[in-house]
């Protein structure tokens, strides 16, 4: 997204295009495991009504062989781009050509660009993951929140502080089993001008309790325990109705977490959100000479994968 406040998903709405665009093209998302992803539904349905011939698909690829998948498409001139997803979100960002400045102050990217020169290809790396949080969150109607904490310390939770720097958010407190291996996120506030600090697990119970907007970056089923926790904990209680929750885990859902807390009243907004505003900048990105993505394109990618139509 360009705009945290979704505006930019709403430009005059394209009809129906024929296969004019970027013919026989190719684009992935990569990861491991990747099966479970929902990005080949959610980027194909796009194409589809865009009229971009591009076969979009999910590519398992090991940590030992992504060097070697990548040295292999380069010579495949199909390729417009990556979606990279775990474990490869940092490790991508030493093989790519260049990165975006996002990508140098997150350590992290999600997104990769084919570039062809001459005899070459240029291959930059590019965070959408960012402006996904952040058009999730505002579709909800967040705004500016002064209560910010963060579940996990990895990748995503990177691009979740960008994302709530671009919301207004002037601090986060991250919540992390392990403070020493998520350090680096301080380092990563700093760079983007949001005050981050890492805190120990323990307190993340406390936290879900004062918060106005929670993002969990945890994989599946890791916040069942602190769900169960939460639910049961005297503040939880006291408090009338808790704030908004971003469980950017898809998959199975709803989460423990997410019930727990559409239970006690709160706002949930579901990772399927997020995935869905990070695809649409992904598509610019991959496709920047295809027609804008408008409203009507964005509503066959969400009946694709189930979600509410904006």
């Amino acid at each position: 997204m360009s705009q945290a406040d979704g505006t930019a998903l709403h430009p005059a709405v394209p009809g129906p295009a024929t296969p004019a665009h970027a013919a026989g093209t190719r684009a992935a998302v990569i990861g491991h495991p990747i099966a479970h992803s929902k990005s080949p539904a959610l980027h194909n349905a796009a194409y589809r009504l865009l009229g971009v011939d591009c076969r979009y698909s999910a590519e398992e690829v090991l940590p030992g062989e992504l060097e070697q998948f990548l040295a292999r498409i380069r010579q495949q001139e199909d390729w417009r781009g990556l979606s990279v997803t775990m474990p490869h979100k940092a490790t991508v960002t030493r093989l790519t050509t260049s990165n975006t400045p996002l990508v140098e102050a997150l350590g992290v990217l999600n997104t990769v660009t084919f570039d062809r020169k001459g005899a070459g290809v240029h291959l930059t790396g590019h965070n959408t993951d960012a402006a996904g949080v952040a058009g999730a969150l505002s579709h909800s109607g967040m705004r500016a929140p002064t209560r910010a904490a963060i579940l996990g310390g990895g990748g995503t939770a990177a691009a979740a502080v960008a994302g709530l720097h671009l919301l207004g958010a002037d601090s986060a407190d991250v919540f992390v089993r392990s403070p020493g291996r998520a350090r680096g996120l301080t380092d990563v506030g700093a760079r983007l001008g949001i005050a981050v600090t890492v805190q120990p697990w323990s307190g993340a119970r406390h936290a879900l309790a004062a918060a106005d907007v929670v993002v969990s970056t945890l994989p599946p089923h890791a916040a069942d325990s602190l769900a169960a926790e939460w639910s049961a904990a005297a503040e939880q209680r006291r408090r009338a109705t808790p704030g908004t929750l971003l469980d950017v885990a898809y998959d199975p859902w709803p989460s423990a977490l997410a019930t727990a807390w559409a239970d006690a009243g709160g706002t949930v907004v579901p990772g399927l959100e997020m995935l869905l505003y990070q695809a649409v900048e992904q598509i610019r990105l991959f496709f920047p000479e295809a027609p804008e993505p408008g409203r009507e394109v964005i509503n066959v990618m969400c009946d694709a994968v189930g979600a509410p139509r904006r």
